[in-house]
């Protein structure tokens, strides 16, 4: 299978329209067999549920070339159950979990040219996606919906290595108590976009959101959830009903502590307690990991011992054992690497 003529190792982090993609559409209350296709184009009313009340939600996982040959996907079916939570919350019918990793590896497959070769530093980014596509004027719920499945090859998140970055503590809240914080809807990813072009032009880097409710406890950023490790070792998670429960952290926790013989915490986490912490890192599909080097809370600079020129050495264990069993160099725990094709 001869691959696409692409400067694989210097990719950056975009969108390039592959060959094929996945449609299914829900209508008569059930989805149809869906389809590969070609057309990259998507029509709609005027008045779809997805326009008019933000019927959407989403997904990001992606596809590898192992250094035996195979191309492999991490734990699609984490992502497919996210997206059945998300579905369930925001009245949109459910796409089967079967039917979702199923889909994925059959974009994956009609894409394998699109798919970098092993050592290039690219992965396959793939996009699954829902939205409400029947015309919808009263506020309630639409009646059809289509699902699509889209692939792009990308580049490393971070070009010349993952330089730690600066972090603010925000004024906004990221989700509403009881709200839609812990699933991965579009609305959610509006509401923060005035912040993160904020912070950007105040030389920010990303925004630190807490609970909503006492504005006390770290939450996550825009899009990813945070890491902390104690100085004596520990890996320690926020745990929160509105935090979006992602698949890298999670990951990240059993490799703590079944490859790397760390304790791990998973509980509420102070905005009081930062600095007692040795390092800090966001999480997910995206970059693994982006260590941060510090964080600003209203002028007050919470520094971390392990600086702001390179990760610190236990987050970059957790990097390297985790992105080793995502492309094959070790042995992967049961279940997490979908093998979709040999080359």
């Amino acid at each position: 299978m001869e691959k696409k003529d692409i400067d694989w190792s210097n990719l950056g982090f975009g969108y390039q329209v592959a060959d094929y993609r996945f449609v299914a559409n829900y209508k008569d209350g059930k989805w149809d067999d869906g389809e590969i296709t070609t057309e990259a184009t998507v029509t709609l009313s005027e008045c779809a549920g997805v326009f008019q009340y933000a019927q959407t939600c989403f997904e990001g996982l992606k596809a590898y070339t192992t250094e035996d040959g195979k191309i492999v996907c991490f734990r699609p079916d984490l992502n497919a159950q996210r997206m059945a939570d998300s579905c369930e919350r925001l009245k949109m019918p459910v796409f089967p979990v079967d039917r979702f990793v199923k889909a994925v590896e059959e974009v994956v497959k009609a894409n394998a040219a699109w798919v970098p070769p092993f050592g290039s530093g690219a992965t396959l980014y793939i996009r699954p996606y829902m939205m409400g596509t029947s015309p919808v004027i009263g506020v309630k719920p639409a009646e059809e919906y289509q699902f699509r499945i889209f692939v792009t090859p990308v580049g490393p998140y971070f070009k010349g290595g993952a330089k730690p970055i600066t972090i603010r503590v925000s004024d906004y809240d990221r989700a509403a108590p009881h709200g839609t914080g812990h699933i991965k809807a579009g609305l959610n990813y509006a509401m923060s976009l005035y912040q993160i072009v904020d912070a950007h032009e105040k030389g920010f880097d990303e925004n630190m959101y807490l609970d909503p409710a006492t504005r006390t406890k770290v939450e996550e950023t825009g899009g990813a959830n945070f890491i902390f490790i104690t100085k004596d070792g520990k890996l320690v998670t926020p745990k929160s009903d509105s935090i979006l429960p992602s698949i890298t952290r999670r990951s990240l926790m059993v490799v703590a502590e079944k490859y790397l013989g760390m304790e791990v915490e998973h509980r509420e986490v102070l905005l009081s307690e930062l600095s007692d912490f040795a390092e800090c890192g966001l999480c997910g599909t995206a970059a693994v990991i982006s260590p941060v080097g510090k964080i600003v809370d209203h002028g007050k600079e919470i520094c971390f011992p392990s600086g702001m020129d390179d990760m610190g050495p236990v987050t970059k264990k957790l990097y390297e054992t985790l992105t080793g069993i995502q492309m094959g160099k070790l042995e992967a725990p049961e279940g997490w690497v979908d093998v979709i094709m040999e080359e």
